[in-house]
Formats: C-alpha cells, sequence, structure tokens
C-alpha cells in the first residue's frame, strides 16, 4: 500500500511526508474490556493483507457489527487469531461464521482460525454436523426453499454446502509462513493454568506489527516484539489502581506498556483493552504521561472503528 501520509498523533506531534510510502494499516474493530461500555466493547482487529484479504486478531463482543460498519465483508476475512478464549476475545465468533455461512455463494475459501486450545473444540461445539449448537441453522438453510432461493439468488449453485472451517489448535511458534507473511506467536502470562495465552508477530511487506492480547509484562512478549513497527498492547489501568492486588499479576498498566514498548524497541505503541473509567480525559491523560516515563515513542490511543496508520 502507498499513500502521502500526514497525521497528527495522540502526543500532539505533527508528522508530514510529500513522498510515497510503504503504510500498515490497523483496523480497530473492538478495543474494551468484558465490561461494556458505549465507547468500547471487547478485542478485536483486522490487518489488511492485499487488496481482497483481512486478517482478524480476537472476535470479542460485536465484532463481526464492527466489521460491516468498516466497510469490510465478513467474507474478506481469510484468517482468524485468537489470542486466548475469554469471552471478551471471542464470543462473536458464532456470528462471524453464521454470518459468512449466510452470505457465502459456495466460491470462497475455507476460513482458517488459529488459536490456543479449546480453538478446534469451540468451532465443533458451534457449527459441527448434529452436535454444533447452531447445526439446526445450517441443516435449515441448506434444505429449505425458501433459503436455497435467497442462495441461488445471490449467486450460488445448488446442493448449497454446509460450512467448513479449518481450526487448529496451536502452540508457540510459526504459525503461517508464505511468500507474503510469517506469523509467529509466543506464549505470554495472563491465566494460565485455566487458559493459555498467545501474543502474535506478522511480519509482511508492509512492516511488521505484533498483538499482545491480555497478558502481564514478561520477557516473551518483549522477545517477540523486538524492534516491531507497531505494538498492540493491553492497557487496562493506571498503575497505582493495580498495586498490592491480583490484576497486577494477570494484565498490564499503563506504565507497564510503556516499559514493555520501549524494552522491545517497538516503533509505535497503540493502547488498547482500556477499562471504562480511562476513557475520561483526566484519566487519558494520565495513561499518557505514565506510559511516558519509559516509551517516548508514538502512542496511539485505540479508538472503535477508527483506522491506525503507521510508515514503515
Amino acid at each position: 500500500m502507498l499513500y502521502f501520509f500526514r497525521y497528527k498523533s495522540i502526543t500532539g506531534a505533527i508528522h508530514d511526508n510529500r513522498v510515497p510510502v510503504i503504510m500498515i494499516c490497523l483496523q480497530v474493530l473492538c478495543s474494551g474490556t468484558p465490561t461494556p461500555s458505549h465507547l468500547r466493547w471487547g478485542s478485536s482487529f483486522v490487518l489488511k493483507m492485499d487488496d481482497s484479504k483481512w486478517f482478524m486478531f480476537d472476535c470479542g463482543p460485536a465484532a463481526t457489527y464492527k466489521l460491516v460498519q468498516a466497510g469490510i465483508s465478513p467474507l474478506d476475512v481469510s484468517d482468524l487469531f485468537f489470542t486466548h478464549h475469554h469471552s471478551d476475545h471471542d464470543s462473536d465468533y458464532a456470528c462471524l461464521l453464521l454470518s459468512r455461512f449466510d452470505m457465502s455463494i459456495g466460491n470462497e475459501s475455507p476460513l482458517k482460525v488459529y488459536g490456543p486450545p479449546p480453538t478446534v473444540s469451540l468451532t465443533e461445539k458451534l457449527i459441527a454436523e448434529d452436535q454444533g449448537a447452531y447445526w439446526h441453522d445450517i441443516v435449515a438453510r441448506t434444505n429449505h426453499p425458501l433459503s436455497l432461493w435467497a442462495y441461488q439468488q445471490r449467486g450460488g449453485v445448488l446442493p448449497r454446502a454446509v460450512p467448513v472451517v479449518d481450526s487448529k489448535d496451536i502452540s508457540p511458534g510459526v504459525v503461517l509462513s508464505n511468500d507474503d507473511v510469517v506469523i509467529e506467536a509466543a506464549r505470554v502470562e495472563h491465566v494460565q493454568p485455566y487458559l493459555d495465552s498467545l501474543a502474535y508477530r506478522v511480519n509482511y511487506n508492509q512492516g511488521s506489527i505484533v498483538f499482545s492480547g491480555d497478558t502481564r509484562p514478561c520477557q516473551s512478549l518483549i522477545d517477540l516484539a523486538k524492534n516491531a513497527d507497531v505494538l498492540v498492547m493491553e492497557c487496562i489501568r493506571l498503575h497505582k489502581d493495580m498495586k498490592d492486588n491480583i490484576t497486577s499479576e494477570c494484565e498490564s498498566s499503563a506504565q507497564a506498556a510503556g516499559e514493555v514498548a520501549n524494552s522491545a524497541g517497538v516503533k509505535m505503541l497503540v493502547l488498547t483493552h482500556q477499562s471504562p473509567d480511562l476513557d475520561q480525559p483526566f484519566k487519558k491523560e494520565e495513561v499518557i504521561q505514565e506510559v511516558q516515563k519509559s516509551y517516548n515513542g508514538r502512542i496511539e490511543w485505540a479508538v472503535e472503528l477508527e483506522q491506525i496508520c503507521y510508515e514503515a
């Protein structure tokens, strides 16, 4: 992607570039916590890989709706990567799968889904033959004349097949590798042993971007994010609100996000997963000041349905 680009970062600096540049463009869908607010809820991001294909990272509440609001068809999501299986990161998975199925004309490649266990089990429990929670819907839509007529009207050719999803339970290491992109996962520290958690690094033609998922500061994340162009990092509370309680053992404060970004040497830090109170103007300013104690790179505050671009 080539752009002429001018932006103002959250810290107020104006950046102006008059020559074509290659850009990383990250679409924010959901950027909150399990607690819904009028500004944010859950976790989900999409990254454009080419003119027709998007990679999605997590699929929290309302992700499919936000995807469509951003002008992206669910059918254009080719790959989905789960960081972990807390509900604020995966509860819209059923909606994404069923929306893709309902919109399909039968010639799309199967959605590829990666994540720590129970990614495969969750997929099967949603749409697998006979046992899936939505199998009744699939049976109706592949048999009733009304659904078959609608399928043909949008270009489908009978018989209508059931949806196919290629889901995988993955471990740390290289998850995907081809001529265009290499995606690597690393284990991060969140709520083990109950749920495993992964962070992802995407290296592709536009640059490198890391998704932390939910985690406390840990060396594995720093190593994964080393010299990345962009780090999308959990920032759930101010440091003072996490001292001497269990949250500091499971999640990252604003101060911790800055320290990780500094240690990794990333060029841009995108703050996400903010608790609702951090959206108050005075709290937001405190967050940025806390991050800047250890990190002097570009800082962006994730806002749902906004696109964040970075010159690689």
